[in-house]
């Protein structure tokens, strides 16, 4: 069951545009009541669609068909006003520990439903740090990404093959892959490896590729 608690903190869509994006966060606050009271504060100018409780309930804060205040400055595949683009889910979860199975559960429900509702491919499904590497980290390393994958609910990794492992081609494959948002080659290698090897550091390597 979703719960309805309204913000004021949207909009119409700008030029016409409709959801073909949904973007994932994490609120990065101590309860799920805090995030929701901020999400429904007119000070505060922030808002998402959705919010899920660790204990996996959902309430619905800005229609889907309108614009929620939730991505800010960025940019996804070529393609920027994230906010006009997107259905914004914020997830109870402070971005150091794993997110639970009953908000697990609840999110992959609410983004089946989404993605029907609005017909959005796997590869529309984002996390808040690929459309705005550097500025946002969330839904961040705990974030199960390969768990969305194998039902169909986030694209799964696609190998980009390339004769030399440097900086040119992996921003080129990175490019290709969604992350089109400026960014140092730090920067952007950090941001690829938070959506698909967060355990990985050091310098670039083949398996960076990987996207």
């Amino acid at each position: 069951m979703v719960r309805m608690q309204s913000s004021p903190n949207c909009g119409p869509r700008r030029d016409g545009l409709r959801p073909s994006l949904i973007v994932i966060h994490y609120t990065a606050m101590e309860t799920a009541q805090a995030a929701l009271d901020r999400l429904c504060d007119p000070q505060a100018e922030v808002s998402a669609h959705y919010l899920i409780g660790a204990q996996g309930d959902v309430t619905q804060m800005v229609e889907e068909a309108e614009r929620a205040w939730h991505a800010g400055a960025g940019e996804w595949c070529g393609k920027d006003d994230i906010n006009s683009r997107s259905i914004g889910i914020e997830l109870d979860n402070r971005g150091c520990h794993p997110f639970s199975e009953p908000q697990m559960a609840a999110l992959e429900g609410l983004l089946r439903g989404i993605m029907e509702r609005w017909t959005i491919p796997a590869s529309g499904v984002i996390g808040h740090s690929d459309m705005a590497p550097g500025r946002k980290t969330d839904p961040g390393p705990h974030f199960d990404w390969a768990r969305l994958e194998y039902q169909g609910l986030a694209a799964p990794k696609r190998r980009h093959a390339v004769s030399d492992v440097d900086e040119a081609s992996f921003r080129e494959a990175a490019q290709s892959a969604g992350f089109t948002a400026q960014a140092d080659f730090d920067t952007l290698l950090h941001t690829t490896r938070l959506r698909r090897a967060p355990w990985r550091t050091g310098p670039l390597h083949q398996a960076d590729f990987d996207l």
